[in-house]
């Protein structure tokens, strides 16, 4: 089983990203499980997202506290919150940020795998808003082997619709092909 915690504020797609990657697992034969944390918060508040991807029946009903994976679609919630909390060790985070990987590892004591994205710069060119979620999806899926471009698609469909489908397959695609990693 994969267990992934996403990080990011609400209205940037933490929930939206767990849902469609569920999805997606769904579609490809896989059990699935994504629930959001968070309580009466508004747009901009820390919100928290649980994902869970296997081959068998899942059973777990709780948070994820060590996940495999911790996505973090925005960069300023690592000021705030602990976001490799309960991170495997041979875990990776998955990282919304333009500084190098040896900064964030000076930075913030991160000892785990680690991949960057430059995600809002894309979501800016490509979807017109500054959401990064599907972007995000792009780099998780390359970095774990979860999904392809073409396993999003439906499910790109389906939450997007036919006028934005499209685009957030091209930011996916984007990511996918130009994340940075390092110990990946």
């Amino acid at each position: 089983m994969i267990e992934v915690r996403f990080h990011g504020r609400g209205g940037q797609g933490s929930v939206t990203s767990a849902e469609l990657m569920a999805q997606t697992a769904v579609a490809m034969g896989k059990y699935a499980q994504a629930f959001p944390s968070f309580g009466p918060e508004r747009r901009g508040a820390p919100v928290t997202a649980f994902l869970r991807i296997s081959d068998a029946p899942i059973r777990i009903r709780e948070k994820v506290y060590e996940p495999d994976v911790v996505i973090v679609l925005d960069p300023t919630v690592m000021s705030v919150t602990k976001v490799d909390s309960g991170l495997k060790k041979d875990g990776a985070l998955v990282i919304n940020s333009t500084h190098p990987i040896k900064s964030l590892r000076e930075q913030f004591g991160f000892t785990q795998n680690i991949a960057t994205i430059d995600a809002m710069a894309i979501a800016l060119e490509v979807l017109k808003v500054p959401i990064t979620n599907t972007v995000m999806l792009g780099v998780f899926s390359k970095v774990m082997g979860q999904a392809t471009p073409k396993d999003v698609a439906e499910p790109f469909n389906r939450r997007f619709g036919p006028a934005l489908a499209p685009k957030n397959l091209v930011a996916f695609e984007r990511a996918y092909n130009e994340a940075k990693m390092e110990g990946v």
